[in-house]
């Protein structure tokens, strides 16, 4: 009789690495004007395709912020998986999400619609409601909030 070979299992630990901070001096997010604010300096003059996640206190001020794909200069994939992850790590109750476009033009592609929808479902489902993703181009950003997506 052939023996089988046991299966090693890794023990491990989960934990979210602050690299760097800032401070912000508004302390909550009211507004997409708010949201656009504090991002504007992360996605602004960027050549490609950034997303980003704020994760946000039970009072709407952030508590961290991740860059979660960098793209091509058209495209970014962007797995809910990666966003959702960084808002639980950081206890979030809420998260807001942004992209850049590198042409400078904000309006939204099909793509987009289908990935804030999807981000709006799995938030819904993880109990971390999606209040927002923008879309940063120059010197204006487009919400899809306010667009009717979310």
């Amino acid at each position: 009789m052939k023996k089988s070979s046991a299966k090693r299992v890794s023990i491990v630990s989960v934990k979210l690495v602050r690299e760097s901070s800032i401070l912000y001096e508004r302390r909550s997010i009211r507004s997409p004007q708010d949201v656009y604010d504090l991002f504007k300096s992360f996605l602004e003059d960027k050549d490609r395709e950034h997303f980003i996640v704020v994760s946000l206190d039970t009072k709407n001020q952030p508590v961290s912020i991740k860059i979660c794909h960098i793209g091509s200069l058209n495209a970014s994939i962007v797995s809910p998986r990666e966003v959702i992850k960084s808002a639980i790590l950081s206890l979030a109750a809420s998260i807001m999400v942004a992209h850049n476009h590198p042409s400078g033009e904000t309006t939204e592609s099909r793509e987009g619609v289908v990935v804030t929808k999807r981000l709006a479902e799995v938030g819904k489902l993880m109990r971390i409601e999606l209040l927002d993703h923008l879309i940063i181009g120059d010197g204006t950003y487009n919400s899809l909030k306010e667009k009717g997506v979310i």
